[in-house]
């Protein structure tokens, strides 16, 4: 008969969610329960293993122990391999059917996450898609810790991570929107130094803030930001007011704005190299047939919107 294991998967899901965030208060707030849930968890964690994972040091958070370092990649593996056995067991045959996690960059969804849900509904009934909008930096969190199966992002941000894996399915080039009473509205295309006297409106996202502000600075001049957001619909409503320029990547299918205001697109001549689109897991991580299923829709949805 075999042994009992002294210790659970939601301690180690919470012991690992710590060791991320790097602190108990913020894991408890990403796992959504009691702060005195998570510490209890890993107490108990610590005790059940004999072994101290965390070094405690008040107001300066959690640092982990040689033996916590271990156990962290210890632990995302066994969650990992916990995780497919329970899909595997819902289900992974000819007709896939079962829970997919997918991490998608906030400015990816609109283009995306649609026609991703209606051909997975179409192709495969069974497949039920639950989706983390977020930027880089949280989506890289999320994998660590087991919560998503695997990421669609910029390649911004990503590269630091050695962790990580990923494949480039599309590229995004960046482009300039004014004003649809804009001078250059007219225009097919642009430099952006014809506009260094103009205030930006940036999208203010981590990573995503410095990649717009370094092609504006690699003209020469400093971008004048007058406004940021990070809303990508709240940037294009602003620049549809006359209250500046913006730099984007993603285009949208129509002109219009929320706010009922218009844009133009403008192609950069001066632009730089496109932001790469990618799919990004962690390492070592095996895909079950249903996520590698709906990688496969998400390249198919790429390489159709390049060939558009």
């Amino acid at each position: 008969m075999t042994a009992p294991v002294g210790f659970t998967l939601v301690q180690l899901r919470y012991f690992l969610v710590a060791a991320e965030r790097g602190s108990m208060t913020e894991a408890s707030a990403e796992l959504h329960i009691a702060q005195s849930a998570v510490s209890t968890a890993v107490y108990n964690l610590e005790r059940d293993l004999q072994v101290q994972l965390f070094i405690r040091r008040r107001g300066r958070g959690l640092t982990l122990t040689p033996a916590g370092e271990r156990l962290r990649q210890q632990a995302r593996d066994l969650l990992a391999r916990a995780r497919e056995i329970e899909r595997e067991a819902r289900g992974d045959g000819e007709t896939l059917s079962g829970p997919v996690a997918v991490g998608c960059f906030v400015t990816l969804a609109p283009s995306y996450l649609p026609p991703l849900f209606s051909e997975c509904t179409r192709r495969h009934p069974g497949i039920e898609i639950d989706v983390v909008e977020a930027e880089t930096d949280q989506l890289v969190r999320a994998l660590a810790s087991g919560r998503i199966d695997f990421a669609l992002t910029y390649g911004l941000g990503l590269s630091a991570d050695p962790e990580l894996h990923s494949e480039t399915i599309a590229r995004a080039p960046a482009y300039v929107i004014v004003a649809a009473g804009h001078p250059l509205a007219g225009q097919d295309s642009v430099e952006l130094a014809e506009l260094s006297a103009e205030p930006l409106v940036l999208l203010d996202l981590p990573h995503s803030r410095d990649y717009f502000r370094s092609l504006v600075a690699a003209t020469g001049t400093a971008p004048d930001v007058r406004y940021r957001t990070q809303s990508y619909e709240t940037v294009r409503s602003l620049v549809a007011r006359g209250l500046g320029y913006s730099v984007l990547n993603q285009r949208p299918a129509t002109s219009q704005t929320y706010g009922g205001g218009e844009v133009a697109e403008l192609q950069l001549r001066d632009g730089g190299p496109a932001l790469e689109v990618k799919i990004a897991t962690l390492g070592g991580m095996s895909q079950t047939a249903r996520s590698r299923a709906v990688m496969d829709l998400l390249r198919e949805i790429a390489a159709g919107a390049d060939a558009g």
